[in-house]
């Protein structure tokens, strides 16, 4: 980490500011929506609100988290919550992606034994799993495990978090989503099996053709926001763990910016899943077709006088 001055603070600030109002108010949309829609007040749908709960959260810390990376003089108590906090925070929120992802996976792979899931008669058991785990494994170096292990094994609390937390929940998620598709071709193709079967031709309908380009349209959009979602964050990880092997100091700016760009574009992922769903939007773009209508209103009463 680089030296701590005001340029990069500031710095930090222009970059994450902006970013995490963004999140914020994006969050705070969708769960109006689902509060808002009495339909929508089931498990699936109160596992999503603790996700949301979990990307506002992470949205709120995103300045912090860069900061972490810098050199400032800090008390102990300063200390632990300039760094166990946003760590908290990051680490719920991907545990909840991965309960999410799982809940909706085992609904598409599995739809006979969906409504008996564990996590549907033990709901209070499954937010303890993605909310206390997070905080007890970012609490340890405010027990000391941290400056114990370095001792051993220098670095041993990041190495454990990356390779051990981290990379193996994006690398589920990522599973878990190439399945789903899979399910979704295989499905697809029998439904188009079935239909050339009653319509008794060879040649693909206008039907097949639009289901194949739904499927076409729908992978894209899952590759694009994987991409535009996950790739950043995972540069930015292993550049940083890049700097921490060759034991040099980064560049307190590359820092600024990687962090930046890697955290705020994982916390869009819920935003993706929740913008997309009609349902969840509907309040809000409710509520903006009524101000555009008294607006208008209010502007033609205007121009009448």
């Amino acid at each position: 980490s680089g030296s701590f001055d005001t340029t990069e603070a500031n710095l930090v600030y222009i970059i994450t500011v902006p970013l995490s109002t963004s999140i914020i108010l994006a969050n705070l949309v969708i769960i109006l929506g689902i509060s808002c829609n009495r339909q929508l007040h089931n498990t699936p749908n109160y596992f999503f609100l603790s996700l949301l709960v979990a990307d506002m959260c992470t949205g709120v810390a995103l300045p912090f988290i860069p900061l972490m990376g810098l050199n400032r003089e800090l008390s102990f108590s300063s200390c632990l919550v300039a760094h166990i906090f946003p760590n908290f925070l990051f680490l719920a929120f991907l545990s909840n992606l991965v309960m999410v992802h799982y809940e909706r996976y085992i609904c598409i792979v599995d739809p006979l034994h969906y409504n008996t899931l564990w996590m549907h008669r033990h709901f209070s058991l499954a937010l303890l799993i993605v909310w206390a785990p997070p905080l007890l494994f970012a609490s340890l170096p405010a027990f000391g495990w941290s400056n114990c292990a370095v001792k051993v094994f220098p670095n041993a609390f990041i190495y454990l978090e990356v390779y051990g937390l981290v990379l193996p929940a994006i690398l589920l998620i990522a599973g878990m989503i190439g399945r789903v598709l899979w399910i979704t071709r295989g499905q697809m193709k029998d439904i188009c099996r079935l239909h050339r079967a009653v319509e008794r031709g060879n040649q693909a309908s206008d039907q097949e053709q639009r289901l194949n380009l739904r499927y076409t349209r729908c992978l894209v959009a899952v590759s694009l926001t994987f991409l535009a979602c996950w790739v950043p964050y995972l540069i930015y990880m292993h550049v940083c763990i890049a700097f921490l092997i060759i034991d040099t100091k980064q560049n307190s700016i590359t820092h600024i910016v990687l962090s930046c760009i890697g955290i705020g574009s994982m916390a869009v992922v819920p935003m993706v899943l929740g913008l997309a769903n009609k349902q969840y939007t509907e309040p809000a773009f409710k509520l903006l077709q009524k101000l555009r209508d008294r607006w208008r209103a209010r502007g033609s009463d205007e121009t009448a006088i």
